[in-house]
């Protein structure tokens, strides 16, 4: 049986483990050169870019088929998937 994660991203997003590719500060990557800038245009340009809620984005989710820029910090989105994973090694255990 194959088991599932699925984080919270903010707003009404939830994404599952399995399409997310990364998670990175906005802050650390835009800061220090234009690749991230241009990522972010070349995504938004085919409609693949999606801003998770009106709030200042923190992080950016790289996911599969779309970029996603949600306003939660990597830490928390970070902690959230370690914490459903802890989780889930538990109930895989007790099995």
């Amino acid at each position: 049986m194959e088991v599932r994660l699925y984080i919270h991203i903010g707003g009404e997003y939830t994404l599952s483990d399995k399409w997310i590719i990364g998670i990175f500060d906005i802050d650390q990557t835009t800061t220090y050169g234009s690749d991230t800038m241009e990522f972010l245009s070349i995504h938004e340009k085919l409609g693949k870019l999606d801003i998770v809620s009106p709030e200042l984005p923190r992080s950016i989710v790289v996911a599969l088929d779309r970029v996603y820029l949600s306003p939660i910090n990597v830490k928390t989105l970070i902690s959230r998937y370690n914490k459903h994973m802890f989780l889930m090694d538990n109930v895989n255990d007790s099995q």
